[in-house]
């Protein structure tokens, strides 16, 4: 009688399965894609490995364009053991440890580059725990961000380290590594024009999702028995990709600076773009409503009164309707405020009057423009030479002064020749010719 137990085959070692990415980490510089502004003859990459003196430094970047890679290289390059640490599972005791590792090292006579991934995340404290072993030349540190280190990262550290723009991988540098990833991986597989252009569109600049990208092709592929993958193969395979951002990171807020520019700029087409990049990104429309809001106030005021209502009725109605029904009339909004006639002359004046308020000293109210609802008040002279403008002729008081004793007229607020304020810079301009005629009389 057979034995069910001696029949099982006996279990067989796990497969040491490594991602994509990790496969095809470059091994040498020349095989590094992308970011040639660094490390291109006489770049001060470049440079630095061919002089194999390291230094301090902090690549700054979004993700998937090498930062990583670059750490590594330079450890192999400079013969120095490497000590990566993240910052989003590394606290004290990891920090310690690796000071430790690097002090051993240093009585061993080799020197440690410690990287440390997504740096803006650790603290302050943290960030200061650093320092001594820097300067002692314990550790040379290496920190990656996708967030501006002028923001996230201590002064201190900052000014002890060379900080390093990396830039999203293009198109044409896409297809190169494509190109690679393809011959070196998987070269069972072909693609066709427009499943290429698919891939490296949504890749959108970061070489490690486009790796990660043809990985679950490969395995759509291999399971549905293809081997030649068209445009409309990879729609059908890959979930939906939208390009994101960190909504409180440096691509938020490049995009919004940009769509509150192009409304300013009165280019509507531009406005439209960012706009719906912003909601192809994820945005919160509530958020960009409150924006447009401002926009209105802010790049269009009195040279169009009807901007700021638009921009309100729009926020209203998304409200009432939600996405993506709303969103259009806050992308009508968008438009009306790109083409309307632009003034910040209500912005600047608000401004400089605040300035001038929080500088000056505490002014009394001249007694005729003071409040007498008392006989007391009465009969200290306050609102008694005060003239009721609907009394006068054009419903002004010519030469009227309401500003407190010994205080200049400011002259803030300057209309423009542009929209409503057109005709409001008219009327200004009427009025103090009538204040000149006022005074003259006054005074002759």
């Amino acid at each position: 009688m057979t034995d069910l137990f001696s029949s099982a085959p006996p279990p067989q070692p796990a497969t040491n399965f490594r991602p994509l990415a990790e496969e095809l980490r470059p091994k040498t510089l020349d095989e590094v894609v992308g970011q040639t502004h660094l490390l291109g003859a006489g770049k001060p990459l470049r440079l630095a490995f061919e002089a194999r003196q390291p230094h301090s430094m902090i690549f700054w970047g979004p993700p998937g364009v090498g930062k990583t890679t670059l750490a590594r290289l330079m450890a192999d390059g400079f013969d120095c053991e490497f000590i990566a640490l993240s910052a989003v599972f590394s606290g004290v005791k990891e920090i310690r440890e690796a000071m430790t590792q690097a002090e051993i090292s240093q009585r061993q006579g080799r020197r440690t580059i410690l990287f440390v991934d997504e740096v803006h995340r650790f603290n302050k404290s943290q960030q200061d725990a650093f320092l001594p072993y820097v300067e002692s030349g314990t550790i040379t540190f290496i920190g990656a961000t996708t967030e501006n280190p002028s923001f996230e990262v201590n002064s201190a550290l900052l000014s002890r380290a060379a900080v390093y723009v990396l830039k999203p991988l293009s198109e044409e540098e896409l297809g190169q590594l494509f190109t690679h990833a393809q011959g070196a991986a998987f070269p069972d597989l072909t693609f066709d024009d427009a499943a290429k252009t698919r891939l490296v569109g949504v890749a959108d600049g970061d070489a490690r999702k486009l790796l990660n990208l043809l990985e679950q092709l490969r395995i759509a592929a291999h399971g549905a028995s293809v081997s030649h993958i068209d445009g409309a193969f990879v729609a059908n395979a890959l979930a939906q990709n939208l390009r994101r951002f960190d909504k409180g990171g440096d691509a938020f807020y490049d995009q919004i600076s940009a769509l509150h520019k192009s409304v300013r700029g009165s280019n509507p087409d531009a406005a439209l773009y960012w706009f719906c990049r912003m909601l192809d990104g994820g945005a919160d429309p509530r958020y960009l409503a409150r924006r447009i809001i401002r926009m209105a106030w802010e790049d269009i005021g009195l040279a169009d009164p009807r901007a700021a209502q638009v921009a309100l009725t729009a926020a209203d109605t998304y409200e009432r309707l939600g996405s993506p029904e709303g969103e259009l009339a806050l992308a009508e909004a968008i438009l009306y405020l790109a083409v309307a006639p632009k003034s910040n002359a209500s912005y600047n004046a608000y401004n400089a009057a605040r300035a001038h308020v929080s500088k000056d000293q505490s002014r009394l109210v001249p007694e005729h423009l003071r409040n007498a609802p008392t006989k007391l008040m009465k009969e200290l002279g306050y609102g008694k030479t005060y003239r009721y403008a609907h009394d006068e002729p054009e419903a002004y008081a010519a030469g009227e002064t309401y500003l407190p004793a010994g205080m200049a007229e400011p002259d803030w607020y300057k209309p423009t020749p542009r929209g409503l304020e057109a005709k409001i810079r008219e009327k200004l301009a009427h009025l103090r010719a009538l204040d000149k005629v006022a005074t003259a009389g006054k005074s002759a």
